[in-house]
């Protein structure tokens, strides 16, 4: 039988676009799991879900460097918040370090956020925005501003020498500050993004390099990498396992 996920998509506001990516709500409307892999995005999520067999709750969920199997329980209800790392340090105040390919349980009535909420999903955008707002911290570094700025609207595309120059901080310093913050290099984390921009020409059936990737052997080698297969595989979709190729629009 044929699983059915539906998927809804929102931009933040104007006063969260520096922390948050987007909120997104996912379904599982199937009397059955769906069998899924997770590929690397980019971003860290604070989800809040429930499903037939699984009562509700939250988690934070860091940074992929890797593909995951996961399954999506049956008639699965989840709501998400897909943060930039800007967000880390300045609206959350943690060190996503800790939970790099993992995630954390967060406390009950996390954000006053209750099971009910998931049922209206502007009126929960609007409800979590104005709790994030509260927290977004004054004084931001104007150096990091501008460097997470860079770095994706390039998708990862700068070297970190160039990035380097552009904001006037050290490749040293800004790598320690990576590593601590996020656990992973400011190299490793441009090229997930790297990999994420070819996702969508890779749905569209462009099996060649687009993101300067030095060569085809390269490109196939990074899309194996964090994806776990072949860049012609990745783009037939088998089932619809790879959750955020599927999610792409068409």
């Amino acid at each position: 039988m044929e699983t059915t996920i539906t998927f809804k998509m929102k931009p933040p506001s104007a006063g969260l676009s520096d922390f948050v990516e987007s909120f997104w709500m996912l379904e599982n409307e199937a009397a059955q799991q769906k069998e899924i892999v997770v590929l690397p995005d980019g971003r860290f999520d604070i989800i809040f879900s429930y499903a037939e067999e699984e009562p509700f709750h939250a988690i934070l969920r860091g940074l992929d460097t890797e593909p995951g199997q996961h399954a999506i329980p049956a008639k699965q209800v989840m709501f998400a918040i897909s943060f930039k790392l800007l967000a880390i340090e300045y609206l959350l105040d943690i060190k996503a370090a800790g939970v790099l390919n993992n995630a954390s349980i967060l406390p009950d009535n996390f954000w006053n956020v209750t099971k009910e909420d998931l049922g209206d999903f502007d009126a929960l955008c609007s409800k979590v925005s104005a709790s994030m707002l509260m927290l977004v911290k004054p004084d931001i570094d104007s150096r990091k501003q501008q460097l997470f700025d860079l770095i994706y609207t390039s998708s990862g595309a700068l070297s970190v020498k160039e990035l380097s120059e552009k904001v006037f901080w050290s490749s040293r310093q800004i790598n320690r500050y990576f590593n601590q913050q996020f656990g992973i290099s400011l190299k490793a984390y441009c090229n997930i993004l790297r990999f994420r921009a070819s996702l969508q020409h890779i749905k569209e059936g462009q099996l060649f390099p687009e993101q300067d990737f030095a060569d085809q052997t390269h490109f196939i080698k990074e899309i194996k990498k964090f994806s776990g297969v072949v860049p012609k595989e990745l783009s037939k979709n088998a089932n619809g396992r790879f959750i955020l190729l599927s999610a792409l629009p068409e």
